[in-house]
């Protein structure tokens, strides 16, 4: 039995920030502050409110099967859905990052350390292939959808295929969601919450769902979490700042071994500039 442990700094976002209190413009009280949420209200709401992202900038740090110690360093938007990334990988393979990045129907790798005889389902394909190109092009390919649509060919580990977005909700499937304490990330002030998430509980706040939004947002965190491919639960941390946004969240649990291979093979490889 392996173990993941991943953790993602949140360090710029596509929301607005929320009002705050104080004087109105036209010299009134504002109306008084809001009672204090629940450690799972907080999570729900934080939850709720990562709809409104559109891009965000991301760091993960941490390490999974097969694949040992990762950082990544991405930046991603929702409309249209794209992603670019530095993967490091010090225990394996390229020396220096891989670039990648996710545009349309196609994944671009490249960077100084690109090795076609490396890459996931791609070792089987001809070197020559690159024909001097620093840029791999393989299609079809997608990233930050439902897992069963993701596609990186074994490029990516599951564990970072999936939008860090959509991850950042599975504390809502957590029953023992507790307030761990005030912390600063980034300069931040937040608070820490901390929770054991399940299937049964993603399960049990899908059903719960009173509209489709909220239905859909549990319906793709119990996604995210079976693509986790967890042996049974995960211990989860989350930080949410002032204004209700996450800031930083941290996921660890064991896990059946996963392969370095995933997906089918690319219908095509192309070399680009």
């Amino acid at each position: 039995m392996a173990s993941a442990a991943l953790g993602c700094v949140l360090l710029s976002g596509g929301t607005g920030a929320c009002g705050t209190g104080g004087e109105s413009s036209s010299g009134k009280s504002a109306q008084p502050p809001a009672p204090a949420l629940t450690p799972a209200e907080a999570v729900a709401k934080a939850a709720e409110d990562s709809a409104d992202i559109t891009s965000l900038r991301y760091r993960i740090t941490g390490s999974v099967p097969d694949r040992g110690r990762l950082t990544v360093d991405a930046a991603m938007s929702t409309a249209p859905l794209s992603m670019t990334m530095e993967l490091t990988m010090p225990d394996q393979r390229a020396k220096r990052p891989l670039s990648i990045r996710f545009a349309g129907k196609a994944m671009y790798v490249g960077g100084g350390a690109l090795d076609i005889r490396k890459l996931g389902r791609s070792a089987n394909l001809d070197p020559d292939k690159l024909n001097g190109k620093s840029w791999l092009r393989v299609e079809p390919a997608a990233w930050g959808l439902i897992s069963v649509n993701n596609q990186s060919y074994g490029i990516l580990p599951h564990q970072v295929e999936g939008s860090p977005i959509v991850q950042s909700t599975l504390l809502t499937g957590a029953k023992d969601t507790r307030k761990i304490g005030a912390e600063t990330i980034l300069g931040a002030r937040t608070t820490h919450y901390r929770g054991t998430v399940t299937f049964d509980g993603l399960r049990d706040a899908q059903d719960a769902a009173t509209d489709k939004a909220s239905r859909e947002r549990q319906t793709h965190s119990l996604d995210q979490f079976i693509a986790l491919e967890l042996d049974k639960n995960l211990t989860m941390d989350l930080w949410i700042d002032d204004d209700g946004r996450t800031r930083q969240f941290r996921m660890r649990g064991a896990t059946s071994k996963l392969p370095v291979n995933a997906g089918e093979e690319p219908t095509s490889v192309i070399p680009s500039t």
